[in-house]
């Protein structure tokens, strides 16, 4: 009976993946497929083929100074979520202490808040502070959302890690840093690169905290898309978006060749 079952069973399962895949590419594959138009509109689907679109936008003055503070951002927050996360997993993985749980929820609470309101609530407590400066505030925003990213992956992999060695280790007397540094840091090394993926992308594709904290004079690639639907949709826009998707792309691939997807996921 089960033998019988099996094959429907098994056919409904991919039909329903290959259902759900198509309904998630979609709009992806319509966004590129707009960028490659030679028509001055948005039309679907394109009419004819060019490239143009991409020649404009990469010689944009304005996508050029996005796409660098996007980039200079997105880089150091990832920096500032690596000198604050590694840190606090060694902390919440490796101790015990009163407070443990709390402290772990804390640290992972931007996860779990809409980051719509933790910018509203940014927002705020600067105009209250009276800080003006509007890089060191969005900075300060960024690697508050990114950091959950890397604490969780660092820690799963400290988790993971086989502690035996380094007490093998400072056993045949070698000291705390060279322990880290030799025995430590090559078992976390996944965890870490795949927590700095996830928190670059993170902060290079933000656009709650952007809304809220961004100025004229640093516009991220996000905000910079969304100004240019309000005024004028053309494909430009989609050339932009596609540069992204490209972008994101290549962070699964090199994520992939670091560690695997499969553990990233688990993770």
């Amino acid at each position: 009976m089960s033998n019988r079952l099996g094959g429907p069973i098994t056919w409904l399962l991919v039909s329903v993946t290959v259902a759900m895949v198509i309904f998630i590419l979609a709009p992806l594959l319509v966004t590129v497929a707009i960028s490659i138009s030679d028509t001055p509109y948005v039309v679907f689907p394109p009419r004819g083929f060019t490239l143009n679109w991409y020649a404009k936008v990469l010689r944009d003055a304005d996508f050029q100074a996005s796409l660098s503070f996007s980039f200079v951002l997105a880089v150091a927050a990832t920096l500032g979520a690596l000198l604050l996360g590694v840190p606090a997993a060694f902390a919440v993985t490796r101790h015990r202490f009163p407070g443990r749980g709390a402290a772990v929820a804390a640290l992972l609470s931007p996860l779990v808040f809409p980051v719509l309101i933790t910018g509203v609530a940014l927002l705020q407590l600067f105009a209250v502070m009276g800080s003006n400066n509007t890089p060191l505030n969005m900075f300060i925003a960024h690697v508050l959302v990114t950091t959950p990213y890397v604490v969780r992956t660092v820690a799963a992999s400290l988790t993971l890690a086989d502690t035996s060695l380094e007490d093998a280790a400072r056993t045949l007397g070698a000291g705390r840093w060279r322990v880290f540094r030799r025995i430590t840091i090559p078992q976390i090394a996944p965890g870490v690169a795949a927590g700095s993926l996830f928190a670059f992308m993170v902060s290079f594709d933000n656009f709650p905290i952007s809304l809220w904290l961004a100025d004229a004079q640093h516009n991220p690639v996000p905000l910079l898309i969304f100004q240019m639907i309000s005024n004028v949709f053309e494909p430009s826009i989609a050339a932009i978006s596609t540069l992204m998707i490209l972008l994101a792309m290549v962070i699964v691939v090199i994520l992939e060749r670091i560690m695997g997807l499969r553990r990233a996921m688990a993770i």
